[in-house]
């Protein structure tokens, strides 16, 4: 029933307890007939607040659409029924905004609008760090571009392996980004390509950032469990300084090796280290001093470890060529490149990770694909063999500050035990 001013004038209450006073639970004797219990009425004269109507013009409503493929500015403000004399004074006033020319799929629009569609404020957040907010002011439609004021959740989430990590982490709802992240985080215990088995299962503590309501990204995964082959492996996000930051067991074993195992994200190895391969473009058999990896041109390549950059040049069979120099006698050559990356010179310092060239085909190469040699006093050695020097541990003086800081997160972690929870903080 619609409840209007006229019928809720008068307050029909049918009861068989007091109105005033205190309420208490009751019960009926058994076998009493219940058409004897007597029924009282009481009309009670109730006056009623102003209740705004639907078309008054001084209401004001927030309005939302999702950006659907092929909408246009038009469609938008059509679908969010903004009058047709606001909607050809916005489109004229915000004609040279190029951010509303190239309207995201998938992001929301939020519009302020009267109950009569006129049009006062439009709100847009096409990225994580910037919103678009165009106001009414004078009749003339202004835009101000603000920094989005943005909220940081926390997000829990587990999942099992049936064929793959992106598959087990779809099902869960995890961000394909958390998924790369959990397999940098433990890509030197397990080989997420060859390693994987049913029912293993993954257990991950993440930041997920809002604006006004709207998801806008993720953030990093701050505790992880992963379960392999019945092997738990677990790992805390933890930063004390720039020197000591990064993934540590619960107990503060520093997770990041000092090289990592590939300069490439995804890759295989299309030919090994060897001491006697034949040479496609010499046509004779010679040493193959590193490592390539096949991959298509422009794929990033990653730094395998801290270090300064002691060559960036084009050099002869090499192609364009990187050498990066690392701590104590360690060294490292990335060869056939396409390009280096933007700002790479020598004498710059890099870190783990960094981006410092593209795969490509330059030099004496079949076809695109990196070459990384490992280097210990300036002679090759195999990277898949030779014993790679430990991380810099967690030192002393913070392994209290860790424990304190990784307690809660594990406690998170043990939330997540053998369910398929999904929690937010």
């Amino acid at each position: 029933m619609i409840l209007t001013k006229k019928n809720l004038r008068r307050l029909v209450i049918l009861s068989s307890i007091p109105l005033f006073g205190m309420v208490a639970a009751f019960s009926i004797v058994p076998n009493t007939p219940l058409n004897n219990i007597p029924v009282q009425k009481i009309v009670l004269d109730l006056s009623l607040p102003n209740i705004p109507q639907a078309n008054d013009a001084n209401i004001k409503l927030w309005r939302q659409e999702r950006i659907q493929r092929n909408d246009s500015v038009a469609s938008l403000l059509a679908r969010l029924k903004i009058s047709n004399q606001d909607m050809t004074n916005f489109l004229h006033d915000a004609r040279n905004i190029k951010i509303m020319r190239r309207l995201v799929p998938g992001k929301t629009i939020h519009a302020q609008t009267t109950a009569a569609g006129e049009l006062l404020t439009l709100r847009y957040l096409p990225s994580g760090s910037e919103q678009l907010l165009i106001k009414k002011i004078d009749g003339i439609f202004k835009v101000a571009k603000l920094p989005v004021k943005r909220e940081t959740h926390i997000q829990m989430k587990s999942g099992v392996i049936k064929s793959s990590l992106f598959a087990a982490t779809d099902g869960a709802n995890v961000p394909d980004s958390v998924a790369i992240q959990i397999a940098e985080i433990f890509s030197s215990d397990i080989d997420f390509h060859r390693d994987l088995r049913k029912e293993d299962r993954f257990k991950v503590v993440y930041e997920s950032h809002y604006s006004s309501g709207e998801p806008t990204g993720t953030g990093r995964v701050l505790a992880v469990e992963f379960v392999n082959k019945g092997k738990p492996y677990q790992a805390v996000y933890f930063e004390a300084n720039d020197k000591e930051r990064g993934y540590y067991t619960p107990e503060g074993k520093n997770l990041r090796r000092a090289f990592l195992r590939s300069p490439l994200k995804f890759s295989r190895i299309s030919s090994g280290f060897s001491r006697s391969r034949y040479h496609p473009i010499l046509k004779k058999r010679r040493a193959h001093k590193g490592v390539d990896y096949a991959a298509p041109r422009g794929t990033p390549v990653r730094a395998t470890a801290n270090g300064t950059v002691a060559v960036s040049t084009r050099q002869r069979g090499y192609g364009k060529l990187i050498i990066l120099k690392h701590r104590g006698r360690y060294s490292t050559a990335y060869a056939h490149l396409s390009a280096f990356a933007k700002g790479l010179r020598k004498g710059k310092r890099v870190n783990q990770g960094d981006i410092i060239g593209y795969v490509g085909s330059t030099g004496m190469a079949t076809g695109p694909h990196l070459h990384y040699e490992f280097r210990i006093n300036g002679v090759q050695r195999n990277p898949q063999r030779v014993v790679m020097p430990a991380a810099i541990p967690l030192s002393a003086k913070n392994i209290p500050a860790f424990k304190k800081y990784a307690k809660p997160l594990m406690a998170r972690l043990h939330m997540l035990r053998n369910t398929n929870l999904v929690f937010l903080d």
